[in-house]
């Protein structure tokens, strides 16, 4: 991944990578970190910020996650297979792929990128949805949630 000047920086209070995960290396099991965490390679687990302290997740198009994703600040480039909540902000390069749910307070989405679930905003969303409690997931209102597949057919009728 290539930062320039011009490109997002993580948010405030967030330091540069301080885990990377490797392209040749695979970790099984959850993963609970603060600060910042690059994933070339592939971590089968839920991947969760620890509550209260600053992180960010970044995933390379080499890089695949099998699990669920709460993390405040994304920028996805890879695959992730599973729900996604972005307490802050996530960024779809063009070339992710998130095959689950994303619930996020603000979305960049490039062309090319994809979501096989519901789309659901969430302009105040509680610290549990970062960090779920005792097998609890919320669940978002009808009136702030879309799905991929129905907003695409429906941009291809109005096209």
């Amino acid at each position: 991944m290539k930062f320039t000047s011009s490109d997002k920086q993580p948010s405030k209070g967030v330091s540069a990578v301080e885990t990377l995960i490797g392209r040749q290396t695979e970790i099984v099991g959850d993963t609970s970190f603060s600060g910042g965490l690059h994933v070339d390679g592939a971590l089968i687990g839920a991947v969760i910020a620890k509550a209260d302290k600053p992180a960010h997740l970044s995933v390379s198009e080499s890089g695949r996650i099998e699990g669920e994703v709460r993390v405040p600040t994304i920028v996805l480039n890879g695959l992730i297979n599973g729900d996604v909540y972005a307490l802050d902000k996530i960024t779809l390069g063009g070339k992710a792929r998130v095959n689950g749910n994303v619930v996020y307070r603000s979305l960049e989405m490039q062309v090319g990128a994809q979501v096989n679930g519901r789309l659901t905003h969430e302009s105040t969303i509680p610290a549990a949805i970062t960090h779920k409690q005792d097998g609890e997931s919320p669940e978002p209102s009808e009136s702030n949630v879309i799905d991929g597949r129905e907003a695409f057919h429906h941009q291809q009728s109005n096209g």
